[in-house]
């Protein structure tokens, strides 16, 4: 699979590989992030009402504020993906564009 070169690990990042719908399950995302003194995440990605959806409850239940880039994520139908945004997610995360959150990122210098 190609990936343009943005897409690619840069030296010191961590890599995690995903097996379940939520990317804290089976993996050491938890914690690989409370090392590094990570308390916040964005998220983006596909099968909003399943693999973001439910990375986002246990990034919430371990603490983590987190973020979700509406616009970076999609699921199988317009049905799921407006359920997962307006009733599920904004309960545990912040939603908001990709626009948004780049501008927060550069604001801040990560």
């Amino acid at each position: 699979m190609s990936r343009s070169p943005e897409l690619e690990p840069h030296p010191g990042d961590l890599l995690i590989t995903k097996r379940q719908w939520g990317a804290f399950t089976g993996t050491e995302l938890d914690l690989q992030m409370r090392r590094r003194g990570v308390d916040e995440l964005v998220l983006t990605g596909v099968a909003t009402n399943l693999a973001v959806e439910s990375t986002a409850r246990f990034a919430y239940e371990h603490g983590y504020h987190v973020i979700v880039a509406e616009d970076a994520t999609s699921t199988f139908s317009a049905e799921h993906q407006e359920f997962a945004t307006k009733r599920i997610l904004p309960m545990i995360a912040r939603l908001d564009t990709t626009d948004a959150v780049l501008t927060a990122l550069k604001a801040t210098g990560a």
